[in-house]
């Protein structure tokens, strides 16, 4: 917001040069990011926060520079002889919704003549970066800018019946604004219309029918308050943003809207001449209500630490525009909060401004009380072992949005399009829904990455997915998904050439589950997956129950996001796991007699998984079996088609004796009788 030091002096009588105003303005709580010279005057760049709507004009901050100066505040004089003739014998006003436009109001202006605006409205208007229109647009700009209260003027021999509605716009229905642009409404939007046709859109922008040209006489000048949410959401829809739907939509002050017509009225009555007609239309059927609040001193030192004077604390109030009443005996104030402060409402807000005023800086650093003892959330232990067990292999924690682009997620997704959740009101119409998968936003990290030349990218992201599961809420899981892609180890020269494959993701999914304490999971080869390639995918399983899936990203999938080199992914069912039963841990002492080790060579389909020879092995509960371990694989054109060879180390030891030969080989034997039984296995 910008804001004229030579146009808030006359509101308040500032002793204090351009900058150190600036800087007394920040500390409280106004931070102001620069001020710029402009001739004789200096313009204020105010970066406001969304809760103070009240300070997007120059008296919202003349209030606060009133409050900082001590100094009183001065309203402009509002004076203009009003003809025998009533508004109400030209015009009406109707709100048929008064939910989404609780208050309107109308007055009307006759004979005016529409011209240049004099040369000081021009160069005031100039130095707040807004361009000249005609004199009565002028004015009204210039009593936005000046109350907060954004205003139209409409040509009143253009409004049908010279009448005003204000409705719901029907579905479908058009009108073209001020802009030349014709656009179709909806039901949702509000409208500002006569008696046959919308002429407006309400709080947002006029139509280009009813406005203000060389040839207008008669002015209808509106003010009126909308209700924030339905003008954000209509600007939303439409992609219109205007300066009175920026302050609509944040919150004006709905008491303001009979002072800032009637100074608006005055000033077209001055400029362009014309007479004001007797009375205003106004419209109101619900008067808001600010309810009352007590702030005690007594609570304003327990959670500031400063000690105050109630006297200062009603004094600071008072400045701020509150109607303050002190209670000596119980040591508080009591006050309703003002109508152009949407962001007070209970006593720690009342708290604030007294502090904030007071000075920030002498608040003393503190540390906080507590009463109890901090505590992890439920299973925070293991995501923290999960973080541990994947940056130690050289992982990256990501953080994405919640909020995805439908198509996008679709494409790495295999959630059906009924179970997505759709947001009523997006803040980006191009991310609309909420993700069912935490691969999209990793891979536009990955795309990032290879867009700034990082060809070597291992990500991980722990973050919550969303399901439409037809109950009174959405079903809410936790996920844990990474992406791994290039050289295994780029900073090993003799192995720069070696690129991260299926199996290095697969053993990352492995020390999770070991850093969990988790059974050891179940990887089955699946040929169908929406993002994953025909053959190098496997679902994954734990205690017989799916909690995920792995494999290379499918070639239709890196094609949408140009890549050009294999990528492999993995997501789990990160809450499934955190639940999952732990494997026991038992202690046993470090074994006393020699393990004795015999190796297998044996000639087998290679559809036969690795996994399903262990399985095999261990169903003959041979105590004495340490341990199985693959130390070859060879395939060749001398072996027959379908078929490998792969070489196994087996382990042998006993906790209470040294094995014999003759021991070991019976139990070597029932090993190769199983696997050549069940596999059809060629013993080499």
């Amino acid at each position: 917001m910008k804001i004229s030091y030579n146009w808030l002096k006359e509101f308040v009588d500032v002793d204090l040069p351009p900058r150190d105003l600036a800087e007394k303005l920040t500390m409280v709580g106004l931070a102001v990011d620069g001020v710029e010279e402009h001739g004789e005057d200096f313009v204020l760049d105010i970066d406001l926060t969304s809760n103070r709507p009240d300070c997007l004009s120059h008296l919202g901050v003349a209030r606060e520079a009133a409050a900082i100066t001590r100094n009183p505040l001065r309203m402009p004089k509002v004076e203009f002889a009003e003809s025998q003739a009533k508004v109400g014998e030209l015009t009406s006003v109707e709100i048929l919704n008064p939910d989404l436009c609780p208050r309107y109001t109308a007055r009307i202006i006759k004979g005016v003549k529409i011209g240049p605006s004099p040369e000081w409205l021009v160069k005031r208007l100039e130095v707040m970066g807004q361009r000249s229109v005609n004199n009565v647009a002028d004015i009204t700009n210039y009593v936005m800018l000046e109350m907060g209260q954004p205003l139209h003027a409409f040509d009143l021999a253009m409004l049908n019946s010279q009448r005003i509605i204000v409705r719901a716009a029907r579905d479908g229905e058009k009108m073209t604004t001020l802009d030349g642009e014709e656009r179709e409404l909806t039901s949702r939007m509000l409208v500002i219309a006569d008696a046959e046709c919308a002429v407006a859109l309400g709080g947002i922008k006029g139509g280009e029918d009813s406005g203000i040209t060389d040839t207008t006489v008669d002015v209808l000048l509106e003010a009126a308050y909308f209700t924030p949410a339905q003008i954000r959401a209509t600007s939303k829809t439409l992609g219109l943003s205007t300066e009175a739907s920026y302050r609509f939509e944040r919150g004006t002050d709905p008491e303001i809207v009979p002072v800032a017509s009637a100074r608006a009225a005055a000033m077209i009555a001055e400029i362009a001449g014309g007479e004001v007609l007797d009375g205003i239309v106004d419209v109101y059927p619900k008067q808001a209500e600010r309810r009352r609040i007590t702030m005690r001193r007594a609570r304003y030192s327990q959670l500031t630490g400063l000690q105050i004077e109630l006297g200062e604390a009603e004094a600071i109030l008072r400045g701020l525009g509150f109607e303050v009443e002190a209670d000596i005996e119980n040591d508080s104030l009591h006050t309703n909060a003002p109508s152009w402060r949407i962001d007070i409402s209970i006593e720690e807000d009342l708290i604030e401004e007294v502090a904030r005023i007071a000075g920030y800086d002498n608040l003393k650093t503190t540390l906080p009380g507590s009463a109890g003892a901090g505590a992890y959330l439920p299973g925070e232990e293991g995501r923290r072992a999960a973080r541990r067990a994947l940056t130690s292999l050289g992982y990256t924690e990501a953080v994405s949005f919640s909020f995805v682009n439908a198509e996008a997620d679709a494409v790495v997704s295999d959630a059906p399009d009924s179970a997505r959740l759709l947001l009523r009101n997006p803040i980006d119409e191009t991310q609309s829904h909420m993700r069912t998968t935490l691969l999209g936003g990793l891979l536009k990290a990955l795309e990032h990455n290879f867009n700034h030349s990082s060809r070597n990218v291992r990500l991980f992201e722990i973050g919550k997915c969303f399901l439409d599961a037809g109950e009174d809420r959405p079903r809410e899981t936790e996920h844990l998904a990474f992406v791994a892609t290039g050289a295994r180890n780029e900073f090993d020269w003799q192995t720069a050439n070696a690129k991260i494959d299926f199996f290095d993701v697969k053993g990352a999914l492995e020390s999770i589950g070991a850093a969990l304490g988790l059974p050891p999971m179940e990887f089955t080869p699946v040929e169908t997956r929406t993002s994953l390639h025909p053959g190098r995918a496997a679902l994954i399983s734990l205690a017989g129950n799916r909690v995920g899936q792995i494999g290379q990203l499918h070639p239709r999938v890196a094609a949408n996001y140009k890549f050009k080199q294999a990528v492999f992914v993995a997501e789990l069912d990160f809450g499934a796991l955190l639940n999952a039963d732990r494997a026991g841990v038992r202690y046993q002492p470090l074994p006393k007699y020699p393990a004795v080790v015999r190796d297998l060579a044996l000639l087998i389909e290679t559809s036969v998984p690795l996994a399903a020879i262990e399985r095999a092995v261990h169903a003959l509960s041979i105590s004495e079996l340490a341990g199985i371990r693959l130390f070859d694989l060879y395939s060749g054109k001398e072996l027959p088609a379908g078929k490998h060879s792969i070489a196994l180390s087996l382990r042998y030891r006993a906790a209470d004796r040294t094995l014999t030969d003759e021991e070991i080989s019976v139990m070597h034997s029932q090993i190769v009788k199983q696997l050549t039984e069940e596999f059809s296995a060629e013993i080499r």
